[in-house]
């Protein structure tokens, strides 16, 4: 009996390690990935990297307080403008008094940007040369804080996004 359990074993284990290789894609935008991306554009996900939850309102996703997109650079070996749009909502300001938003582009810092009132903001800056190289570039955001999941919405919430981009 153990002679004919051991070639199962074996063949079984081989198959998992081909199939979870071949199901692990290793993660990044599409080919023609843009360098602005529209929270309701549904084209738009495959470059939402984490840390983003479903569209609301037909425009807007709230955030976690990581979050992490890939856009391709508009002019690749040459310096850029990041913007984020981004909304803070009455509630978020009432309970966390201010937010602080950092973002890296390819690792490279950013400076932070800190919000004390509620309502529309875009978080502007200028991006080097040298953090834009490859087809495309994964931008790191994180808030200092965020309003953790409760009996009235079960998310993390940070921040409210309608669009982010290199332009």
């Amino acid at each position: 009996m153990p002679r004919i359990l051991l070639p199962l074993v074996v063949a079984a284990l081989l198959a998992a390690c081909s199939r979870s290789s071949s199901e692990a894609p290793t993660p990044g935008p599409p080919a023609g990935a843009a360098s602005v991306l529209q929270m309701a554009d549904p084209q738009a996900v495959p470059q939402l990297l984490k840390g983003f939850h479903g569209v609301e309102q037909g425009s807007w996703r709230w955030t976690e307080k990581q979050f992490s997109v890939a856009l391709q650079p508009p002019a690749p070996g040459k310096p850029a403008t990041l913007q984020l749009k981004l909304s803070l909502p009455d509630v978020l300001i009432q309970r966390l008094q201010s937010i602080t938003l950092s973002a890296t582009v390819n690792g490279v810092a950013l400076p932070s940007e800190t919000y004390t009132e509620s309502g529309a903001h875009v978080y502007t800056q200028s991006v080097p040369a040298q953090a834009l190289t490859g087809a495309s570039v994964r931008v790191d955001f994180s808030v200092d804080k965020a309003l953790g999941p409760d009996d009235s919405d079960r998310r993390e919430l940070g921040v409210v996004v309608s669009s982010v981009g290199l332009e």
